[in-house]
């Protein structure tokens, strides 16, 4: 992506912030979320710092940080309001 919104930038700052308040809660260092998850301590600091990783470093420290249930869930169109109603709109009432 060569460019990257402002908004993304604000909430990639902001997940960064809360998986380093998370790590820190557990009692972790930077050096053992990387270990565990098979990356680079840079790449942890990075994405702590808002910056951009690949998605699945990012869900695999979030499943070392306890938190990559909340964020499959928070994924679910189901678990909204507007995707429930849009559902009962556009799915099939019955399959054959």
């Amino acid at each position: 992506m060569k460019y990257t919104p402002t908004t993304t930038k604000r909430d990639l700052r902001i997940i960064g912030e809360h998986f380093a308040t998370q790590r820190k809660l557990l009692g972790l260092r930077v050096s053992d979320v990387a270990k565990r998850a098979g990356i680079s301590e840079t790449t942890v600091t990075n994405l702590e710092h808002g910056r951009p990783v690949r998605s699945d470093a990012l869900i695999t420290v979030a499943r070392i940080l306890q938190l990559a249930d909340y964020m499959v869930k928070a994924a679910d169109p189901y678990s909204h309001d507007l995707g429930m109603v849009r559902a009962t709109q556009i799915l099939p009432k019955r399959v054959r």
